[in-house]
């Protein structure tokens, strides 16, 4: 096997195909990935940013959003810049160590994702069910001890990951079909029985799809049932508007999640590098939307764009202006006759 160590048959690297049977769209493929990506850390960054200096927007929901962001920016940190090294230059190598530690970022941080959204719909639940009692609920330290919770379920869930595929021989193939170091598309290219490492990591998926997406399910038919008890249809649009944004992050993770997991069980003729774009959109479509929808449909995150847009816009006039009347004094006089 090439770049195995026969000692411990483990290999010192790995081979990332990237997206076989696209190799001539590799260079569109990379224009089209590369444009998502610098959005996605603008726009998060943008947005951790604006939450960080305005102080009005120092409250729960707003914190649990900065949660949202510095998740997602590890995320598909942790992914995209491997993969836009095999689009660009063809660099397929990804060393051992390196593709357990891309596993443990990618799946670990997926996990808090989940925990990050369900919590939020626990934030709309109270915002709308108990609006009177909203702050003395969701208190800094409650939002203190969610992101804790967060990272130690995340990470009861995954730290094994590693130590069990480090137990696994490789002894036939180090070529992953895939565009990054994925849990089962590794841990197919052991050569001995791996029924224990496919069902926990089929546990870890059900932890977050069903478990998660369940409890998200029930916070919002409480706060259908809340909304409908509304008096007016405008306090009713009011109340589920403050929802829509929530919804979209939602929908940006789970249905590409949900449906690269269908398309993998049930269509066997589906071209592997369908699985793969499926694969790379749930972990690059979520940082791209967040920050896009909380910033267009939250007014005080919107208007704070505005300013901070007027106020640079306003700089560089002035000193473009400044520019001009420093050449202007300048110019000699001959000049200035002719």
């Amino acid at each position: 096997m090439p770049g195995a160590n026969s000692s411990n048959q483990l290999p010192t690297h790995f081979i990332l195909l990237g997206f076989p049977g696209l190799e001539r769209s590799y260079y569109y493929i990379a224009f089209i990935f590369t444009i998502v990506y610098v959005t996605s850390v603008i726009g998060n960054f943008t947005l951790l940013f604006i939450i960080k200096v305005d102080r009005s927007l120092h409250e729960p929901m707003y914190f649990l959003l900065c949660m949202l962001s510095a998740i997602d920016l590890v995320l598909f940190n942790s992914t995209t810049p491997k993969m836009l090294g095999i689009l660009w230059f063809g660099i397929h190598e990804i060393y051992f160590e390196a593709c357990l530690t891309q596993m443990f970022f990618l799946h670990t941080f997926t996990v808090m994702e989940s925990a990050l959204l369900l919590a939020m719909s626990f934030d709309r639940y109270i915002a709308i069910c108990q609006p009177l009692r909203y702050n003395s609920i969701l208190t800094k330290m409650l939002i203190t001890n969610i992101g804790l919770l967060a990272i130690g379920r995340a990470l009861a869930l995954t730290v094994p990951l590693p130590f069990l595929m480090k137990r696994l021989p490789f002894c036939s193939t180090n070529v992953i079909h895939h565009s990054y170091c994925e849990h089962m598309a590794v841990v197919r290219l052991a050569c001995t029985d791996t029924t224990f490492n496919s069902i926990y990591g089929l546990v870890v998926a059900m932890v977050i799809v069903v478990l998660d997406l369940s409890l998200i399910i029930l916070s919002y038919v409480l706060i259908l049932l809340a909304v409908f008890r509304l008096d007016s249809t405008e306090a009713r649009y009011k109340a589920l508007s403050t929802c829509a944004s929530h919804i979209c992050a939602i929908l940006s993770l789970y249905v590409p999640v949900v449906l690269s997991s269908v398309v993998y069980r049930l269509g066997k003729d589906v071209p592997i590098y369908i699985h793969i774009l499926l694969a790379n959109v749930y972990l690059m479509l979520p940082p791209l939307i967040n920050p896009i929808v909380y910033g267009l449909r939250t007014k005080q995150i919107r208007n704070r764009i505005k300013s901070i847009i007027k106020v640079d816009f306003m700089c560089f006039l002035r000193v473009h202006a400044e520019e001009i009347a420093i050449k202007t004094m300048q110019v000699p006089k001959w000049d200035q006759s002719q």
